[in-house]
């Protein structure tokens, strides 16, 4: 089964153009099985498909509910938990890598990096204070990012390889014209997300390629140094601020990591 295991939804990001119906349609014409809603700490897209998964149009389709969470050590890391469970503190940026491996893990579900080596903002690889050690405790890398240069996903491949863990592949799409062009091929029937986590659990073959787009502007500007530091403020402030509402949904949980 072939699926893109990166894409923001309208109803789940501000940033993105694409509603879930549409990317339906805009996969099933260009032979997909399925893809991963995974909107910036958020589950709007999730619990809104939830409302209309049941539509006779939809059957057949398989839709997949992650999340992409903003670390405060890691970058961008994406996270997909069993079947409907939603957890609060997912919704809150912030956590270090260590504590969201604890919690992911406790609860059943699985996570990697995206982008490992793409925009250095919210990139894994290039963050300092990054443990190196904790990247044994992934599940999966995201290794080809229609967003990257070839040599980033190049090196996440080799980071892959490395570690001997599963590849994701993923659009990162927000507007229409990049949907599907990074397919991540399944064996066997995945239906939802617990199939899914049985899949990378077990080591099943899973391959990802696709196609890098064009260097827009934006994405120049990412890069620029500006850009990368005007978001790691932006990011670091803002979870600055709501640390208090993190520790709260923190305590609240079975555990504490």
């Amino acid at each position: 089964m072939k699926f893109d295991l990166h894409c923001h939804t309208k109803e789940g990001s501000i940033d993105s153009k694409v509603t879930i119906e549409r990317y339906i349609e805009l996969l099933r014409e260009k032979g997909f099985d399925g893809f991963m809603i995974t909107d910036h700490n958020s589950y709007k897209g999730c619990k809104a498909w939830d409302q209309m998964r049941d539509k006779v149009e939809h059957q057949g389709f398989t839709v997949l509910r992650g999340v992409e969470y903003d670390t405060k050590d890691a970058g961008h890391i994406l996270v997909i938990m069993p079947d409907n469970l939603y957890l609060p503190i997912l919704n809150i940026r912030g956590m270090t890598l260590r504590r969201l491996l604890k919690i992911v893990h406790r609860f059943g579900g699985i996570l990697g990096p995206a982008h490992p080596f793409g925009v250095r903002s919210s990139s894994a690889m290039y963050f300092k204070k990054m443990n190196m050690s904790l990247i044994e405790r992934f599940d999966f890398i995201e290794t080809f990012n229609t967003c990257e240069s070839a040599r980033s996903n190049e090196l996440a491949q080799q980071l892959a390889a490395e570690h001997n863990l599963p590849t994701f592949a993923g659009s990162d799409a927000h507007e229409e014209r990049y949907v599907g062009m990074a397919e991540t091929t399944l064996p066997g029937v995945i239906t939802c997300n617990n199939d899914l986590i049985h899949a990378v659990k077990a080591h099943h073959p899973i391959s990802a390629a696709g196609t890098i787009r064009e260097v827009t502007v934006k994405a120049k500007r990412k890069e620029h140094w500006t850009g990368v530091w005007g978001f790691k403020l932006y990011n670091r402030g803002l979870a600055k601020l709501i640390s208090p509402y993190r520790k709260y949904h923190h305590m609240k949980l079975p555990f504490r990591s």
